[in-house]
């Protein structure tokens, strides 16, 4: 699409009638609804919220693109000057409504819609690690319905049937818990491709850096924090100035999977500079809850990937628990 998906899908047929299309586009036949019945299997249905990063807030700010990025898309936000303004929202991951902020092993989010003007958005959906915990729907549903049996023995076995499950764990564990949302990297577990204006393309994976740095705290430090420090934290940061990230595109190389999200890229990487994604403010969270936050809702200059089934089965199971929450 040329510009964003309009914004107003508040209306449940509206998004209802969004997953009967996008379903076939699966790499398997996963049924998306299957999906969040697994996640409320683990976690509960909380009525009136998210099947999964049920535990968040909604934050306001705005995108302000670099003079390079231009080089690598066409996308409107990306050659206009901007700013543009942005709602974003942090969450845990997972469907627990109190997930502990302090939990090592779970990922980080920051979700943002880039408003285009004129009813217009794109999205951009990211967590605080470079890899997803499945390499397909199929896969994933399984490992949900696995882990839903609290059944160690089965888990073990899906684990060890399954070792690319086992990195995005890994990868948390080998990092200290995050001291703020404001304070460690986000990252997109798909690949995208950037195309300019002379129809040059370069396969990328979007990486947000923050400019106050990396800072973690220690194990002891967390089991010591309050479970929800995260929100008064930022709140007393931004009361002091905002909150700044770096977007980064990471440039793919020939021979990158471009269909599994739970392959790593090595560190080593170059990367460019697209612009500086500013948190400015708390906003009220009925903004955040209008609508999804939906990765595949992207503009002209930029397409995501056409075979990965994680990418491609996110929109109508976002779209199923949408409906949910809204009846």
């Amino acid at each position: 699409m040329s510009l964003g998906r309009r914004a107003a899908l508040a209306a449940v047929p509206l998004v209802l009638a969004l997953i009967s299309p996008l379903t076939p586009a699966h790499a398997d036949d996963t049924d998306p609804e299957a999906l969040v019945n697994a996640l409320n299997a683990i976690f509960g249905a909380n009525p009136g919220k998210r099947a999964a990063h049920t535990h968040g807030f909604c934050v306001k700010g705005s995108f302000v693109p670099t003079d390079e990025a231009a080089k690598f898309s066409k996308a409107p936000h990306l050659t206009g000057r901007g700013p543009w303004p942005v709602v974003g929202r942090f969450s845990m991951g997972g469907g627990n409504p109190l997930a502990p902020n302090g939990q090592k092993d779970n990922v980080r989010a920051l979700a943002i819609h880039i408003d285009l003007g004129d009813g217009n958005q794109t999205d951009m959906v990211l967590i605080s690690a470079p890899i997803f915990a499945a390499k397909t729907p199929a896969k994933f549903l399984e490992l949900l319905q696995t882990v839903a049996t609290k059944d160690k023995d089965k888990i073990g076995d899906f684990f060890a049937a399954n070792p690319e499950s086992t990195r995005q764990k890994a990868w948390l564990e080998a990092r200290p818990v995050p001291a703020s949302y404001a304070t460690v990297s986000y990252h997109g577990v798909h690949t995208f491709t950037l195309t300019n204006a002379e129809g040059q393309n370069q396969i990328i994976k979007w990486k947000l850096v923050p400019k106050a740095g990396e800072i973690g705290i220690s194990d002891e430090e967390a089991k010591g924090k309050d479970p929800d420090f995260y929100k008064p934290e930022l709140t007393e940061r931004l009361a002091k100035g905002p909150v700044e990230f770096e977007m980064t595109a990471i440039l793919g190389e020939p021979g990158d999977a471009l269909d599994d999200p739970t392959v790593l890229w090595p560190e080593e990487r170059k990367s460019a500079a697209i612009g500086t994604l500013t948190i400015g403010a708390l906003e009220d969270d009925k903004v955040c809850d209008t609508n999804m936050f939906d990765p595949t809702n992207v503009v002209d200059g930029i397409a995501g990937p056409e075979n990965d089934g994680i990418f491609l089965i996110r929109s109508p199971a976002y779209a199923v628990s949408f409906s949910r929450r809204n009846q």
